[in-house]
């Protein structure tokens, strides 16, 4: 069925379907269906993410391609945007530990294919965003947040959310770069939890912020060693 849905986008014209509601519903659905077919047989993963401004001389890029590295040598693959920036140095750093390397591309103007270090059978492309975040969700045993921007705080909230709710079981969320994520943490503290009370005393204890590699990957292999993984595949 998913094969004749894809044959059937090549025959119509993209703008076309974006203008059918109903012709959309499909596209939705192949998104859904590539997605759980290639994730579901890669085994534990880790998502990291963080900005696609991020360059190469950035201690930041260096961070990433570390922690991912040191991932892959804890037995997790490793997933990203497979964008530049931060999810470039993530994907070249799972590479280098030999793990598994992911890319879930969004398409955009700005931003052309994924990066040359995601493994060739592990690239999947999205149009729909919301399509793409539940991947994340769904096949991540754990979240890296380095520094980003509004799409990185998007997909650090929204998993806060979905396990905040119950919605998905708890896993490891680790913002990585104290400088970065102090700020929000204090505001998340003093001005929703006291002031406002808009969050539970507990919710704070959702993530955690750690300044360097070693600190983020072991404690995403940490946490498994009280919680046993629930495979994706």
């Amino acid at each position: 069925m998913e094969h004749k849905i894809a044959e059937a986008f090549k025959q119509k014209d993209w703008q076309e379907i974006k203008a059918n509601d109903s012709w959309m519903v499909f596209k939705i659905i192949s998104e859904f269906v590539e997605g759980f077919e290639k994730l579901g047989k890669i085994g534990p993963c880790v998502s990291i993410f963080g900005s696609a401004r991020t360059k190469p001389d950035s201690p930041y890029y260096q961070l990433a391609h570390d922690i991912a590295q040191k991932l892959t040598q804890k037995g997790f693959g490793v997933i990203t945007g497979g964008g530049p920036g931060i999810m470039e140095a993530s994907n070249k750093g799972a590479k280098a530990g030999g793990g598994k390397s992911v890319g879930l591309v969004i398409n955009l103007p700005f931003e052309k294919g994924g990066n040359e270090y995601i493994d060739s059978d592990k690239i999947i492309s999205f149009d729909f965003f919301f399509a793409r975040k539940v991947m994340f969700e769904k096949y991540s045993q754990g979240y890296i947040v380095l520094p980003g921007g509004f799409g990185t705080l998007d997909e650090l909230f929204a998993s806060l959310t979905l396990i905040q709710t119950g919605k998905i079981g708890k896993f490891p969320i680790v913002l990585v770069g104290k400088s970065f994520w102090s700020g929000l943490s204090d505001w998340i503290e003093a001005t929703m939890k006291h002031e406002f009370k808009t969050i539970s005393a507990h919710d704070t204890e959702l993530f955690s912020i750690v300044d360097s590699a070693d600190e983020a990957a072991d404690f995403i292999e940490n946490f498994y060693k009280k919680y046993v993984i629930s495979p994706n595949f």
